[in-house]
């Protein structure tokens, strides 16, 4: 018990310590400069580019990219546009780090349209609505089913249930006027 007290002791663990401290110094820095954390690369605006134009920025910058999603089709902006980025702009990263972008894409995708002859006007109406089209117009004709769907048209064509339609189009109803 004594030789904990000692001087000689004392003085090999405060050693120890001042050796153990420096080498965690030393490691933390050289692994601080290793990993590149000095050196870092702003993400660029990527909004509103089209994808060639953004390959082209990254590719100056050293970043790397992936389209990671492009199912909603917005015409209100032009197609194979940004519409949204990840990591955000101004945001620091590393060297080679993948940018995430959102696409606006070059058409609307389709849908298979359902079978809505003989359902009533605002069950069919809910439908089209659900499946992202949308209603033009509606025309009566002599039948004893009032507001009963007699007939589908899109782009002025019978259109039948299964059948793949874009997105956002207008379908016309021929309904039925409750006359004989």
């Amino acid at each position: 018990m004594k030789f904990l007290y000692s001087k000689i002791f004392i003085k090999q663990l405060f050693i120890s310590v001042v050796i153990f401290a420096l080498i965690v110094l030393i490691s933390i820095i050289f692994l601080f400069f290793y990993t590149g954390q000095t050196n870092y690369i702003k993400v660029p605006n990527l909004y509103g580019l089209n994808i060639f134009e953004a390959e082209r920025l990254l590719n100056e910058k050293k970043l790397n990219f992936e389209v990671s999603d492009s199912i909603f089709y917005d015409p209100e902006i032009l197609p194979n546009t940004i519409v949204s980025q990840t990591p955000i702009m101004d945001k620091e990263v590393k060297k080679n780090r993948k940018i995430y972008l959102t696409i606006n894409p070059s058409d609307f995708s389709n849908v298979i349209f359902p079978d809505i002859i003989q359902l009533t006007k605002r069950a069919a109406t809910s439908q089209i609505n659900a499946l992202d089209l949308e209603l033009g117009n509606i025309k009566y004709v002599d039948n004893i089913g009032k507001d009963v769907v007699l007939e589908v048209k899109y782009n002025d064509s019978i259109i039948y249930s299964g059948q793949l339609v874009p997105k956002k189009s207008k379908i016309d109803l021929v309904l039925g006027n409750g006359k004989k």
